[in-house]
């Protein structure tokens, strides 16, 4: 018995399984599956819309076409901008820039204005009230810049409105 051959016995390594790959692979999917979460979630723009009106003529002045501002937005980066009712304008219209220097300084002094007319009237907190009108030909950018400078000079009663009326639309093509 001694002649027969012995089995060979293989050495027992030590087994290691390396996990950093999946470890990085399973960071990298959560982070992916964060970003992409995050980016689906939808974006909007906080608007707040002038009140319905129950305060018409309780402290002196209209229903707030005094302190109304509509902006009309025009092709070619072209802003008018008036304040009040067309037909008989507080101030009249006229066409303005984007900026700083432009409808910016415009809607501050106008929006100190009225918050101080308010507070002298005792109904202190109403400010400016301005009206957006895009037309058909404006670009997407105007729109978003005007939205900007409402955020900007912090006048929160504003309203995108679409309709025009025969004398805005020949005042804008006019300009």
């Amino acid at each position: 018995m001694e002649n027969l051959p012995r089995k060979v016995r293989s050495k027992k390594l030590n087994t290691r399984v390396d996990l950093t790959a999946m470890v990085s692979v399973s960071f990298l999917l959560i982070i992916f599956f964060m970003v992409t979460i995050e980016l689906s979630k939808p974006k909007g723009i906080d608007l707040s819309l002038p009140d319905n009106g129950w305060t018409c003529g309780r402290w002196g002045r209209g229903c707030g076409e005094d302190r109304t501002i509509t902006i009309l937005l025009g092709e070619n980066n072209k802003l008018v901008s008036y304040m009040g009712i067309l037909a008989s304008p507080i101030l009249p219209a006229r066409e303005i820039e984007y900026g700083k220097n432009g409808i910016r300084k415009e809607l501050l002094m106008i929006n100190k204005n009225e918050y101080e007319y308010s507070r002298y009237k005792g109904r202190s907190g109403r400010g400016a009230i301005v009206i957006i009108k895009p037309s058909k030909k404006c670009n997407f950018k105007n729109l978003v810049d005007i939205l900007d400078e409402m955020a900007i000079t912090k006048i929160d009663t504003y309203a995108i409105v679409n309709d025009f009326t025969p004398e805005e639309s020949k005042l804008l093509a006019a300009r």
